[in-house]
């Protein structure tokens, strides 16, 4: 990993996806977690402050280690946040054991993760059963003409958001790897339409 995705991405990735308008996309996501939540895609763990009270303690993963620096600063300002511990770099590869959390979160991450579908069965083989995959992420346009011009610009994306894909459909992805669909709502957020094609949910292994 470069300096750029070391050191700088994550900075960036913590501006634009960490600020109020984007907090009220989240905000909702997070509504019905509890219990042991792993969160892969923590980052700089803009959900802090967002948990229900019901949760008990999150179990973060991910790669940038700077993203931790940030998470302490939002930690240290919501001191009755649930415990975080740090359980993996990888979705890919989690070192836990089956049925051991009750939820799973993940915010703006299923776009970057190179092995998408190994972290989604690893998602759904950690998950208790009952147990419930939370997301919101962008992808794939439904708009022909916004989807081809996806499909153009996604290797400058790529190459500038750490691996960033915009043309994954994330509902086909989930339930490739044996997910049901309980809720999903499909809408845009404001920006340029090759970036803000949004899905949010709620997943259960089948």
């Amino acid at each position: 990993m470069g300096f750029y995705e070391a050191q700088v991405l994550p900075r960036v990735i913590d501006v634009m996806c960490g600020n109020a308008e984007m907090e009220k996309v989240r905000r909702p996501v997070v509504d019905g977690l509890s219990g042991t939540v792993l969160e892969i895609g923590f980052g700089s763990g803009p959900n802090i402050g967002l948990y229900p009270a019901a949760v008990t303690d999150v179990l973060a993963v991910d790669p940038a280690l700077v993203g931790r620096q940030l998470a302490e600063k939002r930690l240290a300002a919501h001191p009755d946040s649930p415990p975080v511990t740090y359980v993996g770099l990888d979705g890919a590869h989690l070192d836990l054991p089956d049925a051991s959390v009750d939820h799973a979160l993940s915010t703006w991450t299923l776009c970057t993760i190179p092995d998408v579908l190994g972290a989604l069965h690893q998602v759904r083989r950690v998950l208790r059963p009952g147990g419930s995959l939370h997301f919101v992420e962008h992808g794939i346009s439904d708009d022909p003409r916004v989807a081809r011009n996806q499909h153009r610009f996604e290797p400058v994306q790529k190459r500038l958001a750490g691996g960033c894909h915009i043309t994954r459909d994330i509902p086909d992805l989930l339930q490739a790897a044996g997910f049901r669909l309980e809720e999903l709502a499909r809408f845009q957020l404001a920006g340029p339409k090759v970036m803000s094609a949004m899905w949010s949910g709620v997943a259960v292994p089948v």
